[in-house]
């Protein structure tokens, strides 16, 4: 029976060889992966900037509000006033409104 020579030092340099294939295929992967994602970033941040961009375009060109009419002073607003505030202390003394929630609307009321 004949012996092969180098059998171990054969099966070794395969391996050698089957792993650095493998490990090069797995980084050309790697790198494949990585631009792609690096793409998709890319176009996700320009899809954003123009979406930014058009909103303040949007928002340059939007006419400005008008100015909300200035409250008239008078005895007519102090009468509604009252009328509101009486209404407010009858919820209260009903029980439908809690002192805190008096108080607010009480506070909203008279800033106006």
């Amino acid at each position: 029976m004949m012996r092969r020579r180098g059998g171990v030092v054969r099966g070794v340099a395969r391996t050698a060889a089957v792993a650095g294939t493998a490990s090069a295929v797995s980084g050309r992967v790697h790198r494949r992966q990585q631009q792609k994602w690096s793409d998709q970033d890319q176009q996700a941040m320009y899809e954003q900037q123009a979406a930014y961009n058009q909103g303040a375009a949007a928002a340059q060109a939007a006419p400005a509000p008008a100015p909300a009419p200035a409250p008239a002073t008078g005895a007519a607003d102090t009468d509604d006033l009252i009328a509101q505030l009486e209404k407010l202390g009858a919820l209260r003394e009903q029980g439908i409104l809690t002192d805190a929630e008096f108080d607010a609307q009480k506070a909203k009321l008279l800033a106006g």
